[in-house]
């Protein structure tokens, strides 16, 4: 390989990319940090309007394309739609971060305690967490298949989905009034999308698909003080990631710099699984 085409490794010129759970914390900053190496963006989202709003604004910035859709991605229909959507305006799918996940409505019933957790409620965390991966995935994967380009499809889990989590932090730590935890749904959803996609890393690999997973360790969103300070005295490197920490990553596993990557997780957590 050329030193000039070593230069363009990270380029994403000529790729259109989705991001579903686009609108949100992670989301936000990846979908701008591919269009910042030149792909062309759809940011999905439950939330169509934040989706939307979002897309205009990097459009102007960078001078990409950019469209927001509105998805429920454990919705068949909505999916099917979204992938149709996404081809018709921008002209293929070359990237794909599975990235949407949940959170119960109900925060009370999301933070309870695991002998007393309503199985409707386990049941609503796994339809986005892994079963609208599934979908998303599965209607992607035949889109890039039929396209005959190949593709890159990275998937968001948790460092939760690799250790149980350390329960000290959570002490006198509380979100709007309540105490918090991480719920054993929340960590075998993130831990299936793991087996996801090794499985989906050599099913694919004839296709010329890769898949891979990213797994972001905490990112500071305006948690309390309480839960950043223990959090980060748990962490090698003594503090919570930002949100732009996590970009890097992503570029690199949707660009040719990752071209004889596949079925790897890329763990982003300032050294918490190091321990």
């Amino acid at each position: 390989m050329t030193a000039p085409s070593l230069s363009k490794l990270f380029d994403l010129s000529g790729k259109v990319a989705v991001i579903t759970g686009g609108a949100g914390i992670i989301g936000t900053a990846v979908s701008r940090g591919l269009t910042a190496h030149g792909a062309d963006v759809a940011v999905v989202d439950i939330d169509g309007q934040g989706a939307e709003k979002l897309a205009g604004e990097i459009a102007e910035e960078y001078g990409v394309k950019a469209i927001g859709i509105k998805c429920d991605v454990f919705s068949p229909p909505s999916v099917a739609k979204m992938v149709d959507s996404v081809c018709d305006g921008l002209g293929g799918i070359h990237i794909l971060l599975n990235n949407a996940a949940t959170k119960k409505s109900d925060l009370n019933e999301f933070f309870a305690p695991f002998e007393d957790y309503k199985l409707e409620t386990w049941r609503e965390i796994m339809s986005v967490n892994i079963d609208g991966m599934f979908l998303v995935a599965q209607a992607v994967g035949r889109k890039m298949i039929e396209q005959g380009t190949g593709g890159s499809i990275i998937q968001t889990a948790s460092i939760y989905g690799l250790c149980g989590p350390d329960q000290r932090i959570y002490e006198d730590s509380e979100y709007l009034g309540r105490q918090i935890n991480t719920p054993a749904a929340y960590a075998a959803s993130k831990a299936a999308v793991n087996g996801l996609t090794v499985h989906l890393a050599t099913y694919c690999a004839d296709q010329g698909i890769r898949v891979n997973t990213l797994v972001p360790g905490g990112v500071e969103s305006e948690q309390y003080d309480t839960f950043q300070k223990a959090y980060s005295e748990r962490t090698p490197m003594g503090r919570m990631a930002e949100r732009n920490e996590m970009v890097g990553a992503f570029v690199y596993l949707a660009s040719e710099a990752s071209s004889y990557v596949t079925g790897q997780k890329i763990v982003v957590d300032g050294g918490w699984t190091a321990w």
